[in-house]
């Protein structure tokens, strides 16, 4: 292995790290917000705008920093960024209302934008035959999430609540410096070719009606991810009557399956083509969710002599077994939607790679004030496997149109091509 190889490994392993710091900032509501949710007696809904409000400003900025991180140092962006997400960290433990909680989770959300910096950072170091592979690894920062499920029961346990704060901004100052003294900077050659277009080359691609087809797609691969990370320790916990421990242990096999697996959905996006996988990806998630959005079941058959009674009803291990497979899948799908992106703007992944990803983080924001509306209003848990179970219909609708107006496309310029050579 060459020095660059090795410098393009070392880049690849910091950012990796650094995300699933941010990440694990990002996603720390779905933990505290179940003790929230019983300290300050919120509604389903209430305790849904709660978990969306770091991943609101998390989503909304993604976009912008994609246009930043193509005229600056990644390196540097990412850096700062960590920094910032200290003093409100610092500041929680002082917060004692819901409203200060909401304010103070906008603030935290901004650690949300360190997918989009680590995604225009990584990819300045591989070649386009590695890059599914590269962002998958890169992706599976999302296991972030697994730090909080497992770091804040420890420290709960340990010191208390009030020291969650502390704990995690002292982890992130550490991160910070950590990446700023290893982390190498991105070659001149790189930043000749940045620095030497300007930001309508960087915004030309946005009219393009596929980019925002994109954006609904990781809406759903990793929107749905990210809602079900802050919502699924609630779910167990209200659905199934679980202890807090057995809940976030088993939203830890989400994530930590999910995100790890993202690595392996590049490699397949890579070698089998992304689109395919996408495709795959969506039909597996559509079959369970069918069976999870249904909710328990008792009908009664009147017969000849007497009636029968059935029951149905999807049981703690079943879900469990769904929603691991659900995961599995969407972390195919994340890594094949990005490598879709890259096969398409290669050079452009923060501006587009950004907008997206702002998509995508809409998901985690607006899904659980959807589920937390859907759950108030028909009034059973299910009802957010429902809601989901639309969403995805609707992806897997627009991806189907979008494919066969591509294979006609493809069988007219063949045909033109046929009749050229005929002619001749």
């Amino acid at each position: 292995m060459d020095n660059q190889q090795r410098r393009a490994y070392l880049a690849l392993t910091l950012a990796t790290l650094a995300f699933a710091a941010c990440f694990s900032v990002w996603t720390l509501y779905s933990i505290i917000g179940i003790e929230l949710k019983e300290r300050l007696a919120l509604s389903a809904t209430e305790f849904g705008f709660l978990l969306a409000a770091p991943i609101f400003t998390g989503a909304i900025f993604r976009a912008p920093i994609g246009f930043l991180a193509e005229k600056f140092s990644c390196r540097n962006l990412f850096f700062w960024q960590m920094l910032l997400a200290v003093p409100p960290l610092f500041y929680l433990p002082q917060i004692e209302t819901y409203s200060g909680y909401i304010w103070i989770g906008f603030v935290l959300g901004l650690t949300g934008v360190s997918f989009t910096i680590g995604i225009r950072y990584v990819t300045d170091w591989f070649e386009t035959k590695r890059q599914g592979f590269a962002l998958g690894v890169f992706g599976a920062g999302n296991a972030g999430a697994a730090i909080t499920l497992v770091l804040v029961p420890f420290i709960v346990d340990t010191f208390g609540w009030q020291q969650i704060g502390y704990a995690y901004g002292i982890g992130m100052i550490f991160m910070a410096i950590l990446f700023r003294l290893f982390a190498p900077e991105v070659n001149r050659y790189y930043r000749k070719q940045r620095d030497s277009h300007d930001m309508a080359f960087h915004l030309a691609p946005l009219k393009d009606l596929q980019v925002w087809r994109f954006g609904l797609y990781y809406y759903f691969v990793f929107g749905s991810f990210l809602a079900l990370i802050l919502w699924l320790p609630h779910y167990y916990v209200s659905a199934y009557g679980l202890s807090l421990t057995q809940s976030m242990a088993l939203t830890l096999l989400f994530v930590t399956s999910s995100s790890m697996i993202r690595a392996v959905g590049g490699w397949f996006a890579d070698t089998y083509g992304a689109k395919a996988v996408n495709w795959t990806a969506f039909w597996i998630c559509m079959v369970c969710l069918f069976f999870l959005s249904y909710p328990p079941t008792t009908m009664i058959i009147h017969g000849v002599e007497k009636n029968v009674e059935v029951s149905f009803e999807v049981n703690v291990w079943l879900f469990t077994l769904l929603i691991f497979v659900i995961g599995i899948a969407q972390g195919f799908g994340r890594a094949s939607v990005y490598k879709t992106i890259y096969d398409h703007y290669p050079h452009h992944m923060g501006s587009v790679g950004g907008i997206v990803a702002a998509i995508g983080a809409l998901g985690g924001c607006t899904l659980p004030i959807l589920f937390g509306f859907a759950v108030d209003i028909i009034g059973v848990y299910s009802a957010c496997f429902m809601l989901l179970y639309g969403v995805l219909a609707a992806c897997m609708v627009v991806m189907y149109l979008a494919l066969r107006a591509e294979r006609n496309q493809k069988l007219l310029r063949d045909a033109i091509a046929n009749n050229f050579l005929e002619q001749d």
